[in-house]
């Protein structure tokens, strides 16, 4: 007869997942000053695409009150991101900065997945990322 051996198996380790969305210095420290200036607290800072602009899809920044069920959320510079799943594929490998000129100030996202956008600024082409596909 067979020895059969039923002791559980150990569980897998994971590798630590790379973050979908990054903040430079300066959005972080943008965004932890006005939530920090907030009437009311905030969960975080919600990161998001939509459709809509001649380009097809636009980026969504707002600031949330609380997470959704489903939001994959991301700890950067002492910001929490939340994402909500729809655009995760949108999103990944994307850096928000702030930037200041003489004539305006805002916050600006540097998206691989990005593959055009309208001549305002105002709409973007993303395509879903193939990162999860190998």
């Amino acid at each position: 007869m067979a020895d059969l051996n039923l002791t559980p198996a150990a569980p897998r380790v994971r590798r630590p997942r790379p973050k979908v969305v990054t903040l430079t210095d300066a959005a972080a420290e943008r965004v932890r000053e006005i939530m920090g200036r907030a009437e009311v607290p905030y969960a975080g800072l919600r990161v998001g695409v939509k459709n809509g602009g001649c380009a097809g899809s636009e980026y969504i920044i707002e600031y949330a009150e609380a997470a959704a069920p489903l939001d994959e959320v991301v700890e950067d510079k002492g910001v929490t991101i939340l994402i909500d799943p729809k655009a995760v594929l949108f999103l990944i490998g994307t850096e928000i900065d702030y930037e200041k000129t003489k004539l305006s100030a805002k916050f600006t996202f540097r998206n691989p997945n990005q593959t055009d956008a309208c001549g305002c600024g105002e709409s973007v082409t993303i395509e879903p990322s193939k990162a999860l596909d190998a």
